[in-house]
């Protein structure tokens, strides 16, 4: 979700600036209406409509009563693009929205979420997308292996070797989710299980627990084969 609809959720007035979040391209085209410095009517031929569906069907909506018949000029360009951002983020979606916003606050209204940022509801929500992973090496605990081992040593440098999409893929596999929780990896309480000795077996995990189990391989390139396998081919809760 776009941080608009944690504004939103929080009651949060939406405009043109939260419009550039979610259709960018028209938030541009708007911004050009209104600093336009011609014939806004000759130019634009525009009216106090917009294109839409209904029931799957093509569709035209009028932004104020008898829009149709309402050219956008120099003097309502103004009102023309605060109806239609309206239209688009706020009056059109009136319905579904606010069913999804008794929803949510069934669940978690509170005096709290007042005081919260749409930035912190959604980093409540969903974690954060930045990824320390070594903050989360530093708070790793370890069953069956030690932190000195080998076979944890190679794990490491696999991991810090890993593109962004493949850090994503394997917090993805072993936690079920590819964001890190409020507070950044190191809070994470990452287990490293050994799963048996040296063999072709791939990892796998219990997301439950934020636990990753696999053997003790016995090279650095089987393990980053065999690693890379399950965390790329991984279903469900991300268990193989």
């Amino acid at each position: 979700f776009p941080t608009l609809r944690y504004s939103r959720l929080l009651g949060n007035e939406a405009g043109l600036r939260e419009l550039k979040q979610v259709q960018p391209e028209l938030w541009r085209g708007l911004s050009q209406l209104l600093s336009f410095e011609g014939d806004v009517e000759a130019t634009f031929c525009a009216d106090f409509t917009v294109a839409t569906t209904a029931y799957g069907e093509p569709a035209i909506a009028e932004l104020v009563q008898g829009g149709k018949d309402i050219p956008v000029t120099n003097a309502n360009r103004a009102e023309y693009v605060a109806a239609l951002v309206d239209h688009l983020l706020v009056s059109g979606v009136r319905t579904g929205f606010d069913a999804f916003r008794r929803g949510f606050l069934t669940l978690c209204d509170g005096p709290s979420l007042s005081f919260l940022t749409p930035e912190e509801l959604e980093e409540l929500v969903c974690g954060t997308p930045h990824y320390d992973f070594r903050a989360l090496e530093g708070n790793t605990k370890y069953d069956g292996f030690c932190k000195t081992d080998q076979t944890v040593l190679w794990f490491w440098e696999v991991v810090h070797s890993f593109s962004v999409d493949e850090k994503r893929a394997l917090l993805a596999f072993a936690t079920g989710c590819d964001r890190a929780p409020v507070g950044g990896l190191g809070k994470l309480g990452f287990v490293l299980q050994r799963s048996g000795p040296d063999s072709m077996a791939l990892p796998h995990a219990h997301t439950c627990f934020n636990l990753l189990a696999m053997p003790a391989y016995g090279s650095r390139g089987k393990l980053r084969d065999r690693l890379g396998i399950a965390i790329h081919n991984a279903q469900g809760f991300g268990l193989l």
